[in-house]
């Protein structure tokens, strides 16, 4: 009843999001644009003294990435929110995109932070195929329509083409980057080449503003008495009892596979 009355004044509360997990398409993914669309209005509603993203992701999706990064700037302009990020155990690639939509960014000194770069990852089974006495028939209208089939010898102007393809996402990556952190970036020359590095030297990169976690760091801007208010995921009552079992094992198992990539 506190806020109602005009004479007493409330004390300041953030709103805290987790953005935990792989970034991918659809309702089923750790985070998605669609997933994370109500719980972002949901904690920009109610005008709070700030927003606080606390981001634990190895990244994913790119353009997920943006889409949930677009929509956390947006609804922060719409509302004149002030947004903090706080890096848990890593926020690289796509989770890094993520916390670039704030303000400012603060890590723990064995955060993993960076890999500012795009992969494309896949296999090539054309030799297991031909022992096996199997022959791959594919018929196209478009010369380009099968490009890098996994069942046929890799071809060079199939490869050139995908790293045209990457080359234009890093560079959509980068200017993201140097957009929202500006003239805290250093001119190392290192910066946009996919390596990663522990919260101290990135704070010394300009990748985060500091070595800081959510409760002190929000207490130091907003006062002792700042209260916290959480949003999350709301699970369907089929996600709780284990439906789709072997969807989400594999989506577990693909996700784990991405953190694994930064000792994790």
């Amino acid at each position: 009843m506190k806020r109602y009355v005009p004479f007493l004044k409330s004390n300041p509360t953030v709103s805290v999001v987790r953005l935990q997990g792989a970034i991918g398409a659809g309702p089923r993914a750790p985070l998605s644009d669609e997933a994370l669309r109500p719980v972002l209005e949901r904690a920009f509603k109610r005008k709070p003294a700030a927003v606080a993203l606390v981001i634990n992701s190895p990244g994913g999706s790119p353009v997920q990435s943006a889409l949930i990064g677009a929509r956390i700037r947006r609804l922060a302009q719409e509302k004149n929110i002030p947004v903090h990020a706080f890096v848990e155990d890593v926020a690289a690639s796509g989770g890094y995109w993520l916390a670039c939509a704030a303000d400012d960014i603060w890590a723990d000194y064995g955060s993993i932070i960076g890999s500012i770069g795009v992969i494309s990852a896949g296999f090539g089974a054309h030799i297991f195929l031909a022992r096996q006495g199997l022959e791959r028939r594919v018929y196209t209208a478009g010369e380009s329509k099968s490009m890098l089939d996994p069942f046929r010898p890799e071809q060079p102007e199939d490869v050139e083409r995908l790293k045209t393809i990457l080359e234009d996402m890093h560079v959509g990556f980068k200017d993201w980057v140097q957009t929202r952190r500006g003239k805290k970036l250093t001119t190392d020359e290192n910066l946009f080449d996919g390596r990663v590095w522990l919260g101290q030297k990135a704070t010394g990169l300009g990748l985060i503003d500091g070595l800081a976690h959510i409760e002190d760091k929000m207490k130091e801007l907003y006062g002792e008495k700042v209260k916290f208010r959480h949003f999350g995921r709301k699970r369907s009552l089929f996600s709780r009892f284990g439906a789709n079992m072997a969807q989400d094992a594999l989506a577990g198992i693909e996700e784990r596979a991405a953190y694994a990539r930064f000792g994790l």
